[in-house]
Parts: structure tokens; C-alpha cells; sequence
């Protein structure tokens, strides 16, 4: 969840030209003039509450154990009388830095290095819509493909119960990503890095569960807290038609066969200043492959599948008190793969791979104004040189460190809970990139090469 990052995308935005809109989100972020204000982040103004509430560092989607709650019950939490059509908006604008430039552009209408780009403007409906029904759901334009389309929803029933000893909360939610629903940010809809570039090389390969049905499936899952403690969610997601994610997201990525479950335990230590969590995740799917019919569109085949079974363990620990922050995260997932349908059709050394993926990150944030995140990550598997080229080996990892400042969103904050910004500069280091450290594409381009520097404004109004 992503309670202060909502808003309504004002349109001059998108037709300023680069260094004019540089300028002036820049002056917006440090200066707080009331430009900023022109709408009120909806979750914000429908619980009265400031920013740091719901989130570490006074800015989503990390979410304090208020901000799970809230998400938990639907997002239905309410302050006085509402009457507003809860509405937000978001606005990224971010500039890509990579060692050495690529040997391509990265994407139609950047260059091979020192890219700006308006990476995010979206559009949510995201609040309270009745007693027990409220949403979360979000439409992105990004100049990087040049689209506007369908992003993450999660459309929610919840409830209160008791039942003897026992206490808690269970609910319904519509959703289009598994762990979307999810309110740990261990979670891989949740995961660190919460911005990234989109215009840097990234890992050749991860697990399903880290993305891999994002906003291509549609799904219902079943979830319920018990005594503040455990959570337990199960649900079951199918795919949409081709001609409709192409349409919504620019490409479809297969169909799934049948219905895929997916299935998550948490247990949570309350502290007195935090918490601590361990848990579980699993996916099991089937997809078919892609081809194209006469008018060159994308379109599922028909035949074998692929199989996917994804598990994941992760772990997390918060410590809040006065003007200080911490939070650690860890998240560890193993795919197995069974690859009928492309070893099948010769895209594939072997019929059986494995992927692996590990993330860890820790951050201190400062009277949730001044942060610094340390991370790790290490993407690795099966050797398979049809599949990842060169050595055949997906192995790629390294370490980032991010420095952030989020100027609003306390309570004593300036036009709180209207004014919400955070600046982002990020380092991404790369000890070994598709399996290499040296010559990783036969051209002689290193690991380190790819490292990425990348500066972000993240505005919610």
C-alpha cells in the first residue's frame, strides 16, 4: 500500500519540456509552495492523520503497524464526515546515470546514458467507498513506452470479528498481482527498491513471484488477521485476454492455464516500540507461450505450458520511538521450472531450470525526515545458455545505498497532510552481472559498467 504516494495527475506536467521541469519540481520540493496543495492525498484527509502515521519516512509505500491496519481493514478508516470523491495523484520525475553508456538506448526516445524521464504520473481512486468496501487502484502514464495503463489494484471487503478469546480482522480483496494484497514490505509487490530506474539494466532474470503476473491476471483472495498476530490470505488468479492487456499495458505475456493459487503466512511479534515478522509464500502456475497472428499482435498458443512453483520465506523488524526509525527486511524466494512448452520449441537448454532470488535492505530514518537504505540482492539459477545467453548463467548481483528526504508529512509539518515529496539519490553497484564480472555481452563491457546512478522526485497531491 501506498497510503501518501496517491494523486491526480494535473496535465501541464506531461508538456513541459526537460530542463523547464526539472526547475520547477525542484522548486515545488524545496520551497512547499502551495502549487504542492492543489489536491490532498485521499487516504490523508480521510483519516486525518499525517503521513508518518501509515508510513516510515513520512512517505509510502513502507507501512508502520497503523498503516498495515488501516490497509488491512479495507482502507474504511475514517475521520468525520466524508464527502469527497476519493481521488489522488503521483508524479515521478527521475534522471539515470549508468557507468558507461549502453551500447543501445534503453528505450525509444531516451539516449544511451544521462536520461530524464517522467516515470510515473498516475491516477488513483484509493479510500473508503462504504462501511466494510474500499479501494486501492491505479492508472499510470510512463514517457518510458509512452502508455497509459491499468497498475495495481486491490478492491477490498473487510470486517471485524471475535470469537471467544480470539479477535480479529478478515476480508475479501480483488486484486491484480499476487502479494499486491500483502501489507509487509517484504512483500514482492512491497519489496525495497520502492523507486528504481526503469532505464538502467536490471537482473536478466527473476522468480514469478517477484513481478512476473503484475497487472496481467486478475484475482481473489481470502484473508484474515487473528489476535493482531497471524496472517493468512489464499487466493486464485486468471488470466485477462490478450487484445485487453495489450491495450491496458503494451504487451501480454502468456496465458495461464487453469487457476493459479497463491498462498501466504505471516505471524508478527508486537513490541513496544515495533515488531518483528516471519513468513511464507507460494505460487504455483501454468503458462503457455506467445506468438503472433496476421495482424502481428500477440496471442497465446496453443499446447504445452510452462510450470512455475514459487516459495518464499521473509522476514522483517521495525523499532519507531521519538525521532527514530528502523526498519531491516529480508525476502528469499526458490522457482522451480518445468519447461514444456519452451524447451518444446527450442528456447531452452533443458526442460527442468531453478531460479533463486534474495533481497535484504535496512534503513534508519531520522524524525522520518532524513534516511539512508542499505541493500543487497543476488539473482541466481539454473545454467542455460539458449535461455540467458553468454555463460548461461542468470547470476546477477550487487549492493545499492540510498539517501532520501521526505521535508512534510509529519504533523507539525508544513500544509500537513496536503504537501508530500521525497527526493531520492540512489547507487547501484554491480559485482556480477548474467553471470559475469568482465566482458559480460562478448563486447567487453563489465559487470561494473552497469553500475547506475539514479535521482528521483516523487511528488503525491
Amino acid at each position: 500500500m501506498n497510503t501518501c504516494q496517491n494523486s491526480l495527475i494535473s496535465s501541464w506536467f506531461t508538456a513541459l519540456a526537460r530542463p523547464p521541469r526539472w526547475v520547477v519540481l525542484i522548486a515545488l520540493a524545496w520551497l512547499g509552495i502551495p502549487t504542492l496543495a492543489s489536491a490532498v492525498p485521499s487516504y490523508a484527509r480521510q483519516t486525518q492523520q499525517p503521513c508518518v502515521a501509515c508510513h516510515v519516512g513520512g512517505f509510502g509505500p513502507e507501512l508502520t503497524q497503523f498503516g498495515r491496519q488501516f490497509k488491512l481493514m479495507g482502507y474504511t478508516m475514517k475521520v468525520g464526515e466524508q464527502t469527497d470523491v476519493p481521488l489522488s495523484a503521483m508524479l515521478v520525475e527521475s534522471f539515470t546515470h549508468t557507468q558507461k553508456a549502453q551500447p543501445e538506448a534503453p528505450a525509444n526516445g531516451f539516449g544511451t546514458n544521462n536520461n530524464t524521464e517522467l516515470q510515473q504520473a498516475s491516477a488513483f481512486l484509493a479510500g473508503r467507498l462504504s462501511e466494510h468496501i474500499g479501494v486501492f487502484a491505479q492508472a499510470t502514464y510512463s514517457e518510458n513506452g509512452g502508455l497509459l495503463g491499468w497498475d495495481n489494484m486491490d478492491w477490498r471487503y473487510a470486517r471485524m470479528f471475535s470469537h471467544g478469546s480470539h479477535s480479529g480482522i478478515w476480508g475479501i480483496s480483488l486484486n491484480n498481482n499476487p502479494t499486491v494484497s500483502d501489507v509487509f514490505n517484504t512483500a514482492p509487490a512491497w519489496k525495497y527498491p520502492y523507486m528504481s530506474a526503469d532505464l538502467a539494466p536490471g537482473a536478466p532474470a527473476q522468480p514469478m513471484l517477484l513481478g512476473g503476473l503484475a497487472a496481467q491476471v486478475v484475482g481473489v483472495s481470502a484473508y484474515m488477521q487473528l489476535d493482531g498476530a497471524w496472517y493468512m490470505e489464499l487466493g486464485g488468479y486468471r488470466s485477462l485476454s490478450p487484445a485487453f492487456l495489450r491495450s491496458v499495458n503494451g504487451h501480454f505475456d502468456g496465458r495461464l492455464s487453469g487457476v493459479t493459487p497463491y498462498a501466504r503466512l505471516a505471524y508478527t511479534w508486537n513490541l513496544p516500540t515495533g515488531s518483528v515478522s516471519l513468513g511464507g509464500f507460494m505460487l504455483n502456475m501454468r503458462r503457455g507461450q506467445v506468438g503472433t497472428n496476421a495482424a502481428g499482435d500477440a496471442v497465446a498458443l496453443p499446447g504445452p505450458t510452462d510450470r512455475f512453483r514459487d516459495f518464499g520465506i521473509d522476514a522483517s523488524y521495525m523499532y519507531i520511538k521519538d525521532d527514530h526509525a528502523i526498519t531491516v527486511d529480508g525476502l528469499y524466494v526458490h522457482e522451480n521450472q518445468r519447461l514444456d512448452a519452451t524447451y518444446g520449441g527450442g528456447g531452452s537448454d533443458h526442460l527442468r531450470n531453478s531460479l533463486q532470488s534474495l533481497n535484504l535492505k535496512a534503513s534508519y530514518w531520522y524524525r522520518h525526515t532524513y534516511g539512508v537504505t542499505l541493500a543487497t540482492f543476488v539473482d541466481n539459477g539454473s545454467k542455460d545458455a539458449t535461455l540467458y545467453g553468454n555463460d548461461g548463467s542468470p547470476n546477477t548481483q550487487g549492493e545499492s545505498i540510498e539517501l532520501g528526504y521526505s521535508p512534510f508529512g509529519q504533523s507539525n509539518s508544513w500544509a500537513q497532510p496536503w504537501a508530500n515529496v521525497r527526493l531520492g539519490l540512489e547507487y547501484t553497484y554491480f559485482n556480477r552481472f548474467s553471470g559475469r564480472v568482465h566482458n559480460i555481452d562478448g563486447a567487453g563491457r563489465n559487470a561494473s559498467d552497469n553500475n547506475t546512478l539514479y535521482f528521483y522526485v516523487w511528488l503525491a497531491i
